[in-house]
Formats: structure tokens, sequence, C-alpha cells
């Protein structure tokens, strides 16, 4: 009998020690939307790599873009959906930020915009603007402070002549605006054209912008996983035979991806500069 017992949990160890036992992988989606819309954005691309790969992945979720990447640089993090800006300050920081694929938006493009948005009936020129409440997202989100600034700067303004307060995630500033709580606001432009139907209108916006990316963390998982992490989705095909599996994943994931690279993001360096992003708002 105890030689029985032994057997059993000198299989088990073996079995762990040659990697059939299922590898536990920790994702974090970026806050954007709340976190019923953002599960049922992810859950089937995540249940597929199961499936492909034989891994188990947990949700880890967070409130704010910052407490992600806090979380990444600690090791509590996996793999995380983001945006650019948000890229860009872990990658200062972290080095085994590696950026697995890029996801492309509905139009096919890699790339993606940012905007500042008004409800329809009460737009006003830009030129010069101040003293108008501005909605951002978050201090680490492109299209928040980063971008809404940026925009702003052309027409010889700036969020500091302006009320400007975070309100976290880009629905959040969609419907402050629709409400008339704030004059303007700045968000993904893709999210911003959801709202059109209840009088948003998008004033201007930037220049394209490398589109949100799966990013692993090198220092939790091996370079064999996070290769065929990016194997798999990058053989996705919206427009052929994965087109049914695809059709029930996430509108900004479901598009197919392409490989990422670090160097994509200079960009982004170079508007980012030696702006300080203000961690709080003005009002």
């Amino acid at each position: 009998m105890h030689r029985a017992i032994w057997l059993v949990i000198l299989i088990i160890g073996c079995i762990t020690q040659t990697g059939f036992a299922l590898e536990l992988v920790r994702f974090a989606p970026l806050p954007m939307e709340d976190r019923e819309t953002v599960v049922k954005q992810f859950r089937p691309m995540t249940d597929y790599l199961q499936q492909r790969l034989g891994i188990s992945i947990d949700y880890v979720y967070a409130d704010s873009y910052a407490d992600i990447l806090d979380k990444f640089r600690n090791g509590d993090i996996d793999l995380a959906y983001l945006g650019p800006l948000p890229y860009v300050e872990l990658r200062a920081s972290h080095a085994q930020a590696d950026p697995l694929v890029h996801f492309r938006e509905a139009s096919g493009q890699t790339t993606y915009t940012c905007s500042l948005i008004a409800f329809s009936d009460s737009v006003f020129p830009l030129e010069s603007l101040s003293d108008k409440k501005v909605a951002l997202t978050q201090p680490l989100s492109t299209c928040g402070y980063l971008s809404a600034n940026g925009l702003l700067r052309k027409y010889g303004s700036s969020l500091e002549t302006n009320l400007y307060r975070y309100l976290g995630k880009h629905d959040a500033v969609a419907l402050a605006v629709v409400q008339g709580m704030y004059d303007i606001g700045g968000l993904k432009t893709a999210i911003g054209k959801k709202y059109t139907h209840l009088g948003l209108t998008i004033i201007d916006e930037t220049a394209p912008l490398p589109s949100f990316a799966l990013v692993g963390n090198e220092a939790t998982l091996k370079p064999e996983l996070l290769n065929q992490i990016r194997h798999v989705l990058i053989a996705m095909d919206p427009q052929g035979r994965h087109r049914e599996i695809l059709a029930k994943w996430g509108d900004n994931i479901r598009h197919g991806a392409v490989p990422a690279d670090n160097a994509n993001y200079e960009v982004i360096r170079e508007l980012l500069g030696k702006v300080t992003i203000p961690e709080k708002g003005n009002f």
C-alpha cells in the first residue's frame, strides 16, 4: 500500500516537472469600460488560448491603469492588454515587458486615434479655449491627458487653461458629456462613435497611434510560451476559417493581430517628450 502511494506521488511530480500540469497565466485587461463589458470582450479569447495551449488563465482586475502597471512590475501579472502610453510607461521601468501582438482595428489597420468630443448642440470653436470643463479618462490613458492636451495645443489652448478631471473609463467620459456635466471630453475615437446616436460629436482627432497590444511579462513567463501565444493570435484569420470563432470575441480584438515590436512606440515617446502628466485634475 505504501509503495502504491509513493508511486502516485512520484507520477504526479513527474507530470508537473515535464510540463503536463496546466500552467497558470494571470491576465489583466485595461479597465476601459465596466467590468462586465470587459469580461465579455476578452473571455472568448482567453478560453481559446487555454484550449489551444493547455494553460489556465486567471483574470486580474484593477480599477486604474497605474495599478495594473504596478502589479506587472511586481510579477503579479503575466499578460496585459495595454494601450500605447501605458506600455511605454511600463517598458521604461520594466524592460521585461514584451509586446507580443497588435490587434487590428475594425478598419483592418494596426493604428487608432483619440478624439475630443462634445455634445452636438453645444459645439464651439477650440481656438484659445479656456475655462471649459474637460472630462478625461485616466492619467496613463493614451487618450487622456496626453492626447487631449496635444489636440488643444493645436488651437492655442491647453488643459491647464481649462478645468479637467479624470473620470476613469472611456464610457464614463462619453456619458458625462452627453449629460452636460462636461463641455468636452477626450477618449478613444471608436468608443466615442458608439455614442453618436446620443448626440456626441467628434470635434477633432489625433494622428494614427499604434493599436492596443497584448504584452507579456518575460520575468514571469518562459519565452517558449510567449512565442506560442504570439503565434496562435497571429494565425487567426478573421476572413477565413476563424471567422465564426472571432465573431464571439470583443470588438477590439476580433479583427486579427500582427506581430508587435518595441520600436513601434517611438511616436508615443516623441509625443510624450518631457510632458509631465498630472495624477489629479485641477478642479
